[in-house]
């Protein structure tokens, strides 16, 4: 069977086991510290990040979320008009926003804000039309809620992803920044 198909409603299941059974073996071949692990990704490797802290929360010493999915019924609800038929994709792949909706719900890190135990770094474009600020601000909103320790950047003249060479300086400044403070011993 084709590894893309294999995925299909697997957004914070068997995709995220991937991601923490790679984690679980580096730290036993001695290649991570488990007591200096952050996890980090961008888009969809943002939802993993975000997935990662909430569901596997003891895992992780901080994480870093750029651009990425926070709420699964919100992506469905704020994709572009333009996307069309690639939504209907998009349901197959993540799950069905009309028939799915509790199971999406259930795999959104939005709602598990209360499992993080770690700080985490944000960084959102305004003008994101893939994925909206929305996504930050409900997160944000969970996080604040549950004492979650966060840092929120959202650069108004970017969309999905800094393409703008300051802005990406900003970003890769404060991520440092971000690691020293939550990694060093």
């Amino acid at each position: 069977m084709n590894h893309q198909y294999i995925s299909n409603r697997q957004w914070g299941r068997s995709m995220q086991d991937d991601i923490t059974d790679a984690v679980n073996w580096a730290v036993k071949e001695g290649i991570a510290d488990k007591d200096r692990i952050c996890i980090y990704g961008g888009s969809y490797g943002g939802y993993a990040t975000m997935a990662g802290l909430t569901f596997t929360p003891d895992l992780y010493q901080c994480g870093i979320n750029y651009v990425g999915v926070t709420d699964l019924p919100l992506l469905f609800k704020s994709l572009p008009d333009s996307w069309g038929a690639a939504a209907v994709t998009l349901a197959d792949q993540v799950g069905d926003p009309k028939k799915e909706k509790e199971f999406l719900e259930q795999w959104s890190p939005s709602n598990h804000a209360d499992k993080i135990k770690v700080p985490v770094f944000m960084a959102y474009g305004r003008r994101d039309p893939r994925v909206v600020i929305a996504h930050a601000k409900v997160m944000a909103r969970a996080m604040k809620k549950n004492g979650v320790k966060y840092e929120l950047m959202i650069k108004g003249d970017e969309g999905h992803g800094y393409r703008k060479q300051e802005n990406r300086y900003d970003f890769y400044g404060r991520m440092e920044t971000f690691l020293a403070e939550n990694l060093n011993p």
